[in-house]
């Protein structure tokens, strides 16, 4: 597995851990807020970094390091996703695993072999049509639907998240994500930011204010147990 990017020390990519962050290229989404576009679009443009690197320097510092994150792009394209997943898993360290939850055949196994402590999954849209429109391709609503399902009921800690995209997310459409959510552990509501977007046509859209998207999350607390924002608001 080619490994494109590795940040040492993140205290933000896993709430109340100190992290380690792996990114892994490509993925099935073409988002058009994506911040990450070279790792969509031009994945074979990186450098690859050694796995031997990075076990070197996880078995020098797991004594401070809570956890590793691995993310991407979208690392359940990858068959061999479980293979880097155990290595870590092997040094003694948790996992956080990111997707978007277009496999979850993956999530399944990965799932059952106890390789992920965490998850964070997005919720791009309400589980319609716009669903597509926000992913920038079609997309199976069943799998979505059943990551969700199989995410809820896994027993490990997760959260599913949301990027508030004031041109593909009305504020009705959020309070469906929110009811569709109902019961969960945990939901983010993330500012957009308009800099750096796979799609350049979005750096001229303005985020909504921040007192829309407090009355946002607001809403969420309301049925899902802990509600987090995360960006400038």
């Amino acid at each position: 597995m080619k490994i494109i990017g590795f940040i040492e020390t993140s205290l933000l990519d896993w709430d109340g851990h100190i992290v380690a962050s792996i990114y892994l290229p490509g993925c099935n989404f073409r988002c058009p807020y994506c911040h990450n576009k070279n790792a969509v679009l031009n994945p074979n443009s990186f450098d690859e970094i050694p796995i031997d690197y990075i076990e070197s320097y996880i078995s020098e510092n797991k004594d401070f390091l809570d956890g590793i994150v691995v993310s991407g792009g979208e690392p359940t394209i990858h068959d061999d996703l479980q293979d880097l997943l155990r290595k870590i898993k092997g040094l003694g360290l948790k996992v956080k695993l990111d997707t978007n939850g277009t496999n979850p055949d993956m999530l399944e196994h990965l799932i059952s072999e106890n390789l992920i402590d965490y998850i964070a999954m997005d919720i791009k849209a309400p589980l319609n049509t716009k669903y597509s429109d926000a992913a920038g391709v079609e997309v199976n609503l069943e799998n979505i639907k059943r990551s969700i399902d199989l995410i809820e009921s896994s027993g490990i800690d997760y959260e599913f998240r949301t990027t508030i995209v004031p041109l593909f997310l009305s504020k009705d459409d959020v309070y469906s994500i929110i009811s569709e959510l109902s019961g969960s552990k945990k939901y983010a509501l993330q500012q957009f930011r308009p800099d750096y977007t796979l799609d350049p046509a979005l750096s001229e859209l303005k985020p909504y204010p921040s007192e829309i998207i407090m009355d946002l999350a607001n809403a969420a607390q309301k049925v899902i147990k802990t509600v987090t924002v995360r960006g400038d608001v």
